[in-house]
């Protein structure tokens, strides 16, 4: 299980990265102790589970890495397959999705760490939901990052106290 870094970097870049990787581990928390059928087991009102928003978060953080590089996705979902982004299926386990997102998660830190600027943009790909012709900064990207996964860890703490009575906060 990840753990967030004990050295923390004053300047911005290892400020970021820190407020991201605080945000993973509070996902990666909530599995804690679970069996695969619990943590695929959704019982809140919510159609989410906590092995599907494993999975989903790391989806999202290396399409954002894809972007910012300037690489396709590979592994980017069409409309038909939309559905398996929030859901283990096949051979997908807790252990195979913690660690695809583990090699995402070094990946988007090396790289983070090896840019020159924070300043640096790429551009948005077409979405109803950007702007055309938008571009953002890497700085952008982390924060987004932040929020992506300060929401999801949200949803996580309501599912893992409705499976269990497990709270994140006492």
């Amino acid at each position: 299980m990840a753990h967030i870094s004990e050295e923390i970097l004053g300047d911005e870049r290892g400020t970021l990265l820190l407020f991201v990787e605080s945000q993973r581990v509070a996902i990666r928390e909530s599995l804690a102790g679970l069996t695969e059928e619990q943590a695929a087991s959704r019982p809140s009102a919510s159609e989410l589970s906590l092995s599907g928003l494993v999975k989903h978060v790391a989806e999202v953080e290396l399409a954002w890495l894809r972007m910012a590089q300037r690489q396709v996705n590979e592994s980017q979902r069409s409309a038909e397959s939309w559905n398996e982004a929030f859901r283990l299926v096949g051979d997908e386990t807790i252990e195979s999705v913690q660690a695809f997102w583990d090699g995402v998660t070094e990946e988007l830190t090396a790289f983070v760490r090896d840019l020159p600027s924070l300043d640096e943009t790429f551009p948005l790909p077409p979405a109803p939901w950007f702007p055309e012709n938008a571009k953002v900064s890497m700085r952008w990207m982390l924060l987004h990052l932040v929020e992506e996964f300060a929401r999801h860890a949200g949803h996580a703490d309501v599912i893992r106290e409705s499976l269990d009575g497990t709270k994140a906060m006492g």
